[in-house]
């Protein structure tokens, strides 16, 4: 049967019903495959030369044992900043200055009236020298008969009244001088310098700004000028999984291998076990030395430790393959999987992990490159070609 117009209507159904069905699975696929899942992703890594003989291996970050913030001792208003990121600074440097007429005014009255102090005390001192000589006169004309006794006992009573006096004029010129020292300490407070020598790694304010101490600052002012760091003061903190911890020993060797730099293997050794554990992630911190001092390295790059049996060599053929961590080593369909990152997509890639363990990392002999992006600890829904957001472990 035809419909006005000539169309059969089991025609106009069946296109509606194709129409739903398409618009359906359009909208299944974009669920399945637009949807962005947020995952961590770690760099597979070429095992280093002695990781034949490693104890364990984990990874962890750079840091600075030594730096700081630096701010001014007093709220004021920037009118200089003489640091930029990547300066060398010496100790003592000036980094900065705050306006300073207030202060140096202060320091310019306590001056003169320390001055002022001064001058009182070398004219009492004068005015008891001729005190003495005074007296010492009366005492001899007394002796010859020549003068009364109550003569050389009123000179003898002005000297001592002013050695009094110059006793009270010398602690007032202390007490000026005091005050000359506080006001240079409120002085110096406007002029801000490096606590130490290093590298500035953040400029955190501008000329213009207020800048206070931190338990002051609020609003709009600043704590801080900037960041300096002792680059020499640089080591390494790496979390150990609690279960392998037994394995590490202080001043054990050690090697470090920089995310950054896969073919640079840094001597190292154990400068201690934090004795606390994270409960949260069932871990323990160690903290580990660098043997060598680089400008290449920086504070918060991404590390792998390898720690070394003491009587094994470093330069041991390593093993081939690339090293992820366990966590990183799924099961899909009942082969052994890893997600590593295509772009902002993820492939699925099946593996074949040996049997040997390096800590909570395991060795991958073929299937992964090393420097490859891999998904930690990937979602039980994660698919092959999924698209996802990406977080640096």
């Amino acid at each position: 049967r035809e419909e006005h117009g000539g169309v059969p209507k089991w025609v106009q159904v069946v296109a509606a019903i194709t129409a739903l069905a398409l618009v359906a699975g359009g909208a299944v696929w974009w669920l399945t495959h637009d949807s962005e899942v947020t995952v961590k992703t770690v760099t597979a890594s070429a095992p280093a030369a002695g990781d034949s003989g490693a104890v364990l291996q984990a990874t962890g970050y750079v840091t600075a044992r030594r730096q700081a913030t630096v701010s001014a001792q007093i709220i004021g208003t920037l009118t200089e900043v003489l640091i930029e990121e990547g300066d060398h600074v010496k100790q003592g440097q000036v980094l900065a200055r705050l306006e300073d007429s207030s202060q140096l005014a202060y320091l310019n009255s306590a001056k003169a009236g320390a001055r002022a102090a001064e001058a009182q005390v070398a004219q009492t001192r004068v005015q008891l020298q001729q005190a003495e000589r005074d007296s010492q006169r009366q005492q001899d004309l007394v002796a010859r008969g020549l003068a009364p006794k109550q003569q050389a006992e009123q000179a003898r009573t002005q000297m001592e009244s002013l050695r009094a006096q110059l006793r009270s004029a010398e602690a007032q010129a202390k007490s000026a001088q005091a005050q000359v020292a506080v006001a240079q300490v409120q002085y110096d407070y406007t002029v801000v310098r490096a606590p130490f020598a290093g590298v500035i790694t953040q400029k955190a304010a501008q000329v213009g700004e207020i800048i206070a101490p931190s338990a002051a600052g609020g609003g709009f002012t600043r704590t801080g000028v900037g960041t300096i760091v002792d680059m020499d003061s640089l080591e390494v903190d790496v979390d150990v999984n609690e279960a392998y911890i037994g394995r590490v020993k202080a001043h054990m060797p050690a090697e470090a291998v920089l995310d950054a730099y896969p073919d640079w293997k840094i001597p190292a050794h154990v400068i201690a076990i934090v004795p606390a554990a994270d409960r949260g992630k069932a871990t323990v911190k160690v903290r580990v030395a660098l043997e060598q001092k680089d400008q290449r390295i920086v504070p918060d790059m991404g590390v792998r430790v390898t720690f070394l049996e003491a009587e094994r060599s470093a330069t041991a053929e390593p093993p081939k393959g690339v090293l992820v961590p366990a966590s990183a080593i799924v099961e899909r369909k009942g082969d052994k999987v890893v997600f590593v990152l295509d772009g902002d997509h993820v492939k699925q890639q099946r593996v074949a992990p040996a049997p040997q363990t390096y800590g909570d990392m395991r060795l991958l002999p073929s299937g992964v490159a090393a420097g490859v992006s891999v998904v930690d600890t990937p979602p039980a829904d994660l698919a092959d070609g999924d698209a996802v957001n990406t977080a640096r472990h």
